[in-house]
């Protein structure tokens, strides 16, 4: 367990991961598909919603600064700790570096899609982004929204993911979601060839969400449950 600057760096990276993660994503999208899905106004609502996000996530924690200029501008006008500055910008550049790798990997033009990795790994980073923020949403120690505005966010989460994921595969991020449909084709008359399909993509979104599913809870409790303030936790005991 992290504690003290690092474990508000730790949620600094977290939170500055997905913001970067969607904003680079919406752009990718947009790019590879010659803007037939999105264009200049989904990359605006794409990078808003992405940074409501990175502050749910992180905000419990760290504040959620997600920006070495808004470090910056706190500690030289609001008293913020001149000792944390670089760790927290550190932090901050650390998670855009690595949702950069992350989105550019997991972007791919539909016609450029395999099922390993390319498929894989966009079911995964899409469930698991799902997950990661779902769990934000709900821990009541992280700046939870009350409950009548919970869904309200998480149905906003399925459109971010749908407009920075989307163009890939469909963003299923749900094994339910395909593999229902898929077996209905199959009663009404399509047969088998709904599992040939694809090179056999039938098992992707169905593995992959699950895999992603686990993951991005691991990386939300590794990095931010396990990680608020001690005050906070005891509370939750209580």
């Amino acid at each position: 367990m992290l504690s003290g600057t690092s474990r508000e760096a730790a949620a600094e990276f977290l939170g500055t991961f997905v913001l970067i993660v969607f904003g680079s994503a919406v752009v990718a999208q947009v790019v590879l598909s010659g803007g037939s899905h999105g264009g200049y106004l989904s990359i605006n609502l794409a990078w808003g919603l992405a940074v409501m996000m990175g502050v749910y996530v992180s905000a419990g924690v760290s504040g959620a600064h997600l920006n070495p200029a808004v470090t910056l501008a706190l500690a030289v006008h609001r008293q913020f700790p001149w000792r944390k500055v670089l760790a927290y910008c550190a932090a901050q550049m650390a998670g855009a570096f690595t949702a950069s790798a992350a989105g550019i990997f997991a972007t791919y033009p539909q016609e450029f899609l395999s099922n390993v990795p390319g498929g894989l790994v966009d079911q995964v980073v899409g469930t698991a982004l799902l997950i990661l923020v779902i769990f934000a949403i709900g821990d009541r120690r992280n700046s939870a929204p009350d409950a009548a505005v919970a869904p309200v966010l998480v149905g906003l989460l399925v459109v971010l993911i749908g407009m920075t994921f989307g163009f890939n595969a469909g963003y299923a991020i749900n094994p339910a979601r395909d593999l229902g449909p898929r077996l209905f084709t199959v009663v009404a008359g399509w047969g088998s060839e709904v599992f040939r399909a694809g090179h056999h993509w039938w098992w992707v979104p169905i593995v992959g969400p699950c895999l992603g599913a686990v993951l991005g809870g691991a990386v939300y409790d590794l990095l931010i449950t396990h990680h608020h303030p001690r005050e906070e936790r005891a509370k939750e005991v209580a």
